[in-house]
């Protein structure tokens, strides 16, 4: 479930679903949609934090949902969770304890701020499901760590640690996971004393340059992941996890 609370002009997302750790359906996304644009239009919020639970952060789409309701089309709230990550227009920060995975990393490339737990493992796998990247991760992680450690991520879809990450310029840092929510809540204090009004036209100008680039990404990842999840090599890879076997591609 999504939970979400407002707070000293702080809204904080809690991704909680603990028993799939953390795996997002259809209903999650939308509820983060809601939520997100509704924070943007609320002039009582000034700062948004996502988080998830103490062991983990979310390990991507609950895949026997995904099955049953494949994120095909702008209209799907997969894509519109994209949408409304990147039309956020204040300060957006992350907490991320334990598993990452999928689009439980590639959210992290829409922040403004991310602290990441000692104990956080990310992991980009698109690829061992015979997918391709999603969430602009084709630009902006070749953005943030170049060319080369991005193919290592995308290509080979291994699972990596937090001071791993913090070098690509996917975090900021790395505290102790008993520490990092609370330490994300005191930056977050931080940006919601500023000028709400100077913050996002601080936003705005940092992104200003790369939003059309964002955009066009971000529409035809949606394209290509589509078309490669109607294929049949995403439906052998799919089956062959369930069915915890390597998959056979002809």
């Amino acid at each position: 479930m999504i939970t979400t609370q407002i707070e000293q002009h702080i809204a904080t997302i809690t991704i909680d679903r603990p028993e799939r750790k953390n795996a997002l359906t259809p209903a999650m996304y939308q509820s983060m949609v809601d939520a997100l644009r509704a924070f943007d239009a609320d002039d009582a919020v000034r700062v948004a934090l996502i988080t998830g639970t103490d062991e983990t952060f979310c390990s991507g789409n609950d895949l026997a949902d995904f099955l049953n309701s494949p994120p095909i089309g702008a209209d799907s709230p997969v894509v519109q969770f994209l949408y409304a990550l990147r039309d956020f227009s204040k300060p957006l920060l992350f907490a991320v304890n334990g598993v990452a995975v999928g689009v439980g990393v590639t959210m992290l490339l829409f922040a403004d701020y991310v602290v990441l737990g000692d104990n956080a493992k990310l992991q980009l796998p698109f690829i061992n499901l015979a997918l391709c990247p999603e969430g602009s991760s084709s630009l902006v992680l070749v953005q943030k760590a170049g060319y080369l450690k991005a193919a290592e991520k995308l290509m080979f879809g291994e699972m990596f640690g937090a001071d791993e990450a913090v070098a690509m310029g996917i975090a900021n840092g790395v505290v102790p996971a008993s520490e990092s929510l609370n330490f994300a809540m005191s930056k977050a204090r931080l940006l919601s004393e500023k000028s709400p009004q100077a913050m996002r036209e601080t936003k705005r100008l940092l992104r200003m340059n790369n939003e059309q680039a964002l955009r066009n990404t971000i529409d035809i990842e949606i394209q290509a992941f589509g078309q490669l999840l109607r294929g049949a090599h995403a439906k052998e890879a799919m089956t062959a996890f369930f069915e915890k076997r390597k998959p056979v591609f002809e």
